[in-house]
């Protein structure tokens, strides 16, 4: 799928919660990224799981995914991203206790948060993403 041009360091927040998905973004948009928030379609399927694209998923350099893991449709997208994006875009998996372990085999490439992410988590997220950016840039 071609990408969407947006600039580097572009987030996207995949997430059920919110009021998380607000502070996140905020918090993001302040420290000079674009930040994408996904919370599921409101009717249907996801697009990906109905064999469409995403227009979101194509801009974003780094994933947040926080959508609960014993759900199958949710481990089903999870899985689909790591199939069509570039390897080196960053993706972190907030799971709920026991979930790393249940699902370690879903989860591998993955950096796994056990808890709500912090300003700093999400600070540290970010500056892989960029790294990840310079990184392709420079291959280019």
């Amino acid at each position: 799928m071609p990408r969407r041009e947006l600039p580097e360091g572009t987030v996207l927040l995949d997430v059920t919660d919110a009021s998380y998905a607000s502070f996140a973004k905020e918090f993001l948009e302040r420290t000079g990224h674009e930040a994408l928030v996904c919370h599921g379609p409101s009717e249907g399927l996801c697009p990906l799981l109905a064999g469409a694209g995403c227009e979101k998923i194509d801009a974003a350099h780094g994933v947040v995914f926080q959508f609960d893991l014993d759900r199958p449709e949710h481990r089903t997208i999870l899985a689909r991203y790591q199939k069509i994006l570039d390897p080196e875009i960053p993706i972190r998996v907030v799971v709920e206790h026991g979930q790393d372990r249940l699902y370690a085999e879903l989860l591998a490439g993955t950096e796994v948060w056990a808890r709500e992410p912090t300003a700093g988590d999400l600070d540290a997220f970010a500056a892989q993403v960029e790294s990840a950016d310079q990184s392709r840039s420079a291959e280019d």
